[in-house]
């Protein structure tokens, strides 16, 4: 996935992830609620779970909150049931857009993508339409701080990772998402500690993206990660180097 970069795409991910810590425990909490339906309450045997659980604690949800959600959500066997409904679309100068949603009310949600695509003059297409040009891969990110590139490298391709990238001020670790579990399993055995660890959807190539169009995506990337319905936003954009998103 080498030959552009995404360090600045992940900086400002970052600032709103950290911005955003509240609403963002909330969503981890109802992918937890769906994964303990769906295979049990056990991370032992239940692969799904587990990736969640390092997702959240890569997000710094602490442990007691994520115990009390896998509690709830074995206990409940009467909470809400959750859909997973895949939008994807075009936003300005046709960056591509994938919109993952857990709900449980479709018209609801439906219509809300559809107008924070309409509000930065997007359009939603077909599934399938933009899809081909992200391949779904397990992502590992490592802060540098103190760890030797070539030494990382070397653990990341044992455990049995695709790549390294060096970016910025982190490692980026890409797997398939049959290894992801392995991969990540290996690292935090290591005391390795992640920004963030989850199979996602990364693009084969970025567009870049500037002026009122780069104003226009923000504001939708805003709306749509501002849903409570709405658990992932990919795209393929690049902002411009020291845009603030």
């Amino acid at each position: 996935m080498s030959g552009h970069s995404k360090w600045h795409n992940i900086q400002a991910k970052k600032g709103k992830t950290d911005a955003k810590r509240g609403k963002i425990f909330t969503k981890l909490g109802k992918e937890i609620v769906v994964s303990v339906k769906n295979g049990g309450a056990s991370p032992e045997i239940n692969a799904r779970l587990r990736d969640t659980i390092a997702k959240a604690k890569a997000a710094n949800m602490p442990n007691d909150t994520i115990i009390k959600a896998i509690k709830k959500a074995a206990g409940d066997a009467d909470s809400i049931n959750y859909e997973t409904i895949i939008y994807e679309g075009y936003g300005p100068s046709g960056v591509a857009v994938i919109v993952e949603t857990l709900t449980d009310n479709k018209n609801r949600t439906a219509a809300n993508v559809r107008h924070a695509f309409s509000k930065a003059d997007g359009n939603l297409g077909a599934l399938g339409c933009v899809s081909f040009m992200f391949q779904e891969k397990g992502q590992i990110i490592i802060e540098k701080s103190d760890h030797d590139e070539d030494e990382m490298m070397m653990m990341a391709l044992d455990a049995g990772a695709e790549d390294l990238e060096s970016e910025g001020e982190v490692f980026i670790i890409t797997t398939t998402p049959e290894n992801f579990g392995t991969v990540r399993e290996a690292l935090e055995a290591e005391g390795i500690e992640f920004l963030e660890a989850q199979v996602k959807m990364v693009p084969d190539t970025l567009s870049n993206i500037e002026g009122d169009d780069a104003k226009k995506l923000e504001k939708m990337l805003d709306m749509l990660e501002d849903d409570d319905d709405i658990q992932e936003v990919y795209h393929n954009a690049e902002f411009p180097e020291g845009w603030d998103e």
